[in-house]
């Protein structure tokens, strides 16, 4: 019964996970746009997410024989230097608009997670209400 309950959730909070390390990228890249040297940090996670639905496989990890299944898998989100060419003399290659742009998709994308994820645990709040009556 529990074991497919928080699959959904699980997704949105691993979609959560990365939708926020790539806010403190942006974030760390706009704070460097003038750092001499600095190349721009770009963080990816959705092949993973696809991987993970493809598959249907989750890695549990257990502390307990009798936890709920629902463990924590081996999702990380990437993070990777982009050494593409500079167009400033200083070997910058931080361009404050493409990462204005990028924060506000970011941001949308975190949004829309964040209600999709509360409208999962609304829906077990109604399952839990509904059933005790």
């Amino acid at each position: 019964m529990f074991k497919g309950m928080y699959n959904n959730v699980n997704f949105y909070q691993k979609a959560l996970d990365g939708t926020w390390e790539r806010h403190k990228a942006i974030s760390h890249n706009m704070a460097n746009e003038n750092t001499p040297n600095y190349k721009r940090k770009i963080v990816t996670f959705e092949d993973q997410l696809k991987q993970s639905i493809n598959s249907r496989k989750i890695d549990l990890t257990k502390t307990h024989k009798n936890h709920i299944d629902v463990g924590r898998s081996s999702f990380s989100p990437m993070v990777v230097e982009d050494k593409s060419t500079s167009y400033r003399i200083d070997g910058n290659n931080v361009n404050i608009d493409i990462e204005s742009g990028d924060l506000a998709k970011n941001t949308i994308m975190y949004d829309a997670l964040v209600r999709q994820i509360t409208g999962e645990f609304d829906k077990i709040k109604n399952v839990i209400t509904e059933g005790s009556k």
